[in-house]
């Protein structure tokens, strides 16, 4: 059988799995090709439409939601309105289309329709119901949180305070805004509200719990058998509205928890919706989604119930996602074309150089990758210590070897970067030295529990051909070298957003190491305390800001909240002092004092003008903004826009020069006229910079030129079925001029064609498997999916781990 070479770039990476770029061999499965499901417009989904397997699905009617008739001036009744008979006339219609179908939750508030289960079989029929306007797909959510670790009483205090004074709420406070009399809803993993620091947010209805329906939205506790304890909506709303030990960043303001991911920090989408719509009709201010999932969608029905709230009403805050630092990797709910998604930064820290020596040969690859705080990093260095090699630095990597009081030397290679470190810890090393796997150099990875040195694959496996000669013993040094600034994390995902092309993340805020309340489950021990990071932690500091806003501004729409966040940001610049790209930082780092003083509003904080495909002559696009001038006189404003690397072939024009009266907003029209032609294709960035000759406000903005160069294909996944068989498929954010499917072992090398498809449409797309491979059955074990999608002249794969038992 021939094999074929094929070298393919992941830009999405399922399961943890870290890789940049691999070669592999692939041979065509001597299986016949399975039948790829067609996508259709109403169907959302990625269902074998051939398969009864119970799938879970958000059903979407025609119907109106109270919001959306709302907006056209229409009051809708939700318990006997056209709304109920339009959904219960759906519901008939679907108990006969699919007999064993089941309605689990129902939307009107924000989202019209309901949830159900039933065959995957019957989504076409159901589909094709009058009524029904969209089936989506009720994905899986997990927190966005990518580190934790408990906190001694010791260091919680000032730890806390860096992100709070760092983005200046304790300035507000001494202005007298605190969150008073403001409502901020957590939609999370529930909220431990005995906690000691949070007690004062909570009054006697404290929320629901969505996971298992009843009113308390308490955590899941250690011990509960239905899964993993969770402590990160207790967090969340510590960085909100603690008021004890700690303050968060609005500590007077009044929480309402819902609890609606579950053990492990996992849920659904008919619960996160169902969390929504429930903080809508609670009368929340402010929202807080510290969720989300992979698919970078901005239709998938969170997203949807999120801008209908921001509709409502109510600012909706949520995380952007932990898939950075490439371009793409924001995920729903972040996708959102109204809610203020948000990106994860560090705080100021300081830069050591380092020396390694280690039986006496020296090291200059040698580098600080990580240490807990500068303290713990100095008291190590200079000191001797014997450096022992364990592997992969897995926890079984560490049996029957003494690490007590020692280096652990390790490698890079299937666990995240903080897991050895961790687990070096708990066997009694005072530090590790990482070395390379690939060509390159390892990350910063901030906040590691022990201090780390990190080495290219060179020099750490020469140090490891040292260290098999017996017994060896070295030291390192750290000197201060520099203050590095605030930067953004490397985790944090980026943006744009697929088909809107929209600017994400919106702001950014800190997410690194924050320090924040954690239940203990404990009654004679109350006061727990973590720290945490992730966009999750970020997304807190600025729901926080946005109640302190309405505080400040109770007349504020939510498009203000928005506005006076964005407009008022500190650009971010990287270690090499230049400024991130818009859709690594969005507007900026958020300033509370800034937000809430801002005089001049200017909405929306960002834009985007799609994408230009003319060969020949010029193609024109048009956008507006508006300037709302909140002084007590009349301002003129100056418009200027500015492109990156524009080289005249971007040409736009706006009005000059403006005058706005005191109290008045007004309108600039934008167009902007591309020769595409003359451009390389690509992503354009420019800034829309509006000065009143006193304050200057920039506005982020960007344009593609020909086809952008987003992931073709992300989220590749098999499922198991059951009797041998299984269902695969991937999620195609724009269709594919080619789909192929490989499947690999657990070493990545060897790999076998699956299925290859041609004119594939966008959206999700699956196949069924009967678990073979050149008509034998694979054996139990570890096995990878490669998708491998073509469109444009661009190629992309994504990688999928799955188990067979």
């Amino acid at each position: 059988m021939k094999k074929v070479s094929i070298r393919a770039v992941l830009s999405t990476v399922a399961f943890s799995v870290a890789l940049s770029s691999f070669a592999m061999g692939a041979s065509a499965n001597g299986n016949s090709k399975p039948a790829l499901e067609p996508s259709l417009v109403k169907i959302q989904g990625d269902y074998n439409l051939k398969s009864a397997k119970k799938v879970k699905v958000i059903v979407e009617l025609n119907e109106e939601s109270v919001a959306e008739a709302k907006k056209k001036g229409v009051a809708q009744s939700k318990s006997k309105g056209k709304i109920k008979k339009a959904r219960d006339e759906v519901k008939k219609e679907l108990s006969k289309a699919s007999k064993t179908s089941k309605v689990k939750r129902e939307y009107d508030q924000v989202f019209s329709g309901f949830s159900a289960e039933l065959p995957a079989n019957d989504l076409e029929k159901v589909a094709s119901l009058p009524g029904v306007k969209a089936i989506y797909p009720s994905v899986e959510y997990h927190t966005t949180e990518v580190k934790s670790k408990e906190v001694s009483a010791e260091e919680y205090g000032s730890e806390m305070d860096k992100s709070i004074y760092y983005v200046g709420a304790d300035q507000a406070w001494k202005s007298g805004y605190t969150g008073k009399n403001m409502t901020v809803a957590v939609i999370d993993t529930g909220v431990d509200y005995d906690h000691p620091d949070l007690k004062s947010a909570f009054e006697k209805y404290k929320g629901w719990d969505f996971v298992d329906d009843d009113k308390d939205p308490q955590e899941t506790p250690a011990g509960d058998p239905k899964g993993e304890a969770t402590t990160h909506g207790t967090h969340v709303a510590g960085t909100i509205a603690a008021d004890g030990k700690i303050k968060g960043v609005a500590p007077d303001a009044h929480l309402l928890a819902y609890r609606v991911l579950g053990p492990g920090g996992t849920g659904t989408t008919e619960d996160v919706i169902a969390g929504i719509e429930r903080a809508v009709e609670d009368g929340a201010d402010v929202m807080n989604l510290s969720l989300g999932d992979t698919i970078n969608n901005p239709d998938l029905a969170t997203s949807i119930a999120l801008d209908w709230a921001m509709e409502e009403g109510v600012v909706a805050v949520t995380s952007n996602g932990n898939s950075g630092p490439a371009n793409w990797t924001v995920g729903s709910p972040g996708t959102s074309r109204e809610a203020i998604s948000v990106g994860a930064t560090q705080l100021p820290y300081n830069l050591y150089k380092t020396t390694l020596t280690v039986d006496n040969a020296s090291y200059a690859s040698a580098e600080v990758m990580g240490f807990p705080n500068d303290k713990a990093l100095l008291d190590a260095s200079g000191k001797k210590y014997e450096f022992v090699p364990v592997g992969l630095g897995k926890p079984e990597d560490f049996e029957g070897k003494d690490v007590k009081g020692k280096v652990a030397v390790i490698s890079r290679g299937d666990i995240a970067f903080v897991d050895k470190v961790d687990n070096a810890k708990k066997a009694g090393a005072v530090a590790t030295v990482i070395y390379n796997n690939v060509e390159g150099t390892i990350p910063d990875i901030p906040g590691t529990s022990l201090p780390s040195i990190r080495l290219s694959k060179a020099d750490g496996q020469a140090l490891v051909a040292s260290l098999a000669k017996g017994s060896v013993t070295g030291s390192f040094t750290a000197t201060f070298d520099q203050t590095v600034d605030e930067t953004m994390a490397d985790f944090s995902s980026r943006g744009p957003v697929v088909d809107t092309w929209m600017i994400k993340p919106d702001i950014s805020a800190p997410g690194v190491d924050i320090i924040s309340t954690v239940p203990t489950n404990d009654p004679s021990n109350p006061h727990g305390y973590g720290s945490k990071q992730g966009t999750s932690m970020a997304a807190p500091h600025v729901a926080g800001a946005a109640a302190l806003i309405l505080q400040a501004h109770p007349n504020y729409k939510v498009e203000d909240v928005k506005a006076s966040l964005m407009n008022t940001t500190e650009l971010l610049r990287d270690r090499n002092g230049l400024v991130y790209p818009h859709n690594t930082q969005g507007a900026g780092s958020m300033r509370v004092v800034d937000a809430i003083k801002a005089k001049t509003l200017i909405t929306p904080g960002s834009h985007s003008y799609g994408v230009f495909y003319k060969d020949k002559g010029k193609q024109v696009e048009k956008q507006s903004f508006k300037i709302k001038n909140l002084s007590n006189h009349s301002q003129k404003y100056s418009v200027k826009v500015k492109f990156k690397k524009s080289h005249q072939a971007i040409d736009v024009k706006s009005t000059n020069d403006l005058v706005v009266n005191a109290g008045k907003t007004q309108k600039v029209n934008l167009n902007v006229k591309v020769d595409a032609g003359k451009l390389s294709p690509g992503y354009y960035e420019g800034t829309i910079t509006v000065s009143n000759n006193k304050e200057t406000y920039d506005v982020p903005t960007i344009l593609f030129v020909k086809e952008p160069d987003y992931p073709r294909v992300t989220s590749a996944y098999v499922d198991v079925l059951g009797n041998g068989s299984f269902e695969y498929g991937s999620y195609l954010p724009g269709g594919a001029e080619k789909l192929s499917y490989y499947i690999y072992d657990a070493t990545l090398e060897k790999g076998e064609l699956l299925g290859s498809y041609t004119n594939v449409e966008k959206g999700f797309s699956s196949a069924t498997w009967d678990g073979k491979i050149n008509g034998e059955a694979l054996p139990a074990g570890t096995y990878y999916l490669y998708a491998e999608a073509v469109k444009a002249g661009q190629t992309t794969g994504s990688l999928g781990e799955f188990e067979i038992k």
